[in-house]
């Protein structure tokens, strides 16, 4: 799970992403979210999704990047 504060044109937000390290670049992350108002609030929500992935994963799902 990766955790960074944006500065880009649309103002200062959070953006957080899970991916593996396979293949660690943002590009392409099994999932993320954009646009927090907080750190707080990118780390409880990429915290939930990781609990939710790992779910799937022990039931044998196969996990989808995000553009795949």
């Amino acid at each position: 799970m990766r955790v960074v504060r944006c500065g880009c044109a649309g103002g200062r937000h959070w953006y957080a992403d899970i991916d593996d390290a396979e293949d660690p670049q943002p590009d392409d992350p099994f999932w993320y979210v954009d646009g927090c108002a907080s750190q707080k609030q990118a780390l409880e929500t990429a915290c939930e999704q990781l609990s939710s992935l790992a779910g799937r994963m022990y039931r044998g799902d196969r996990l989808l990047r995000v553009l795949d």
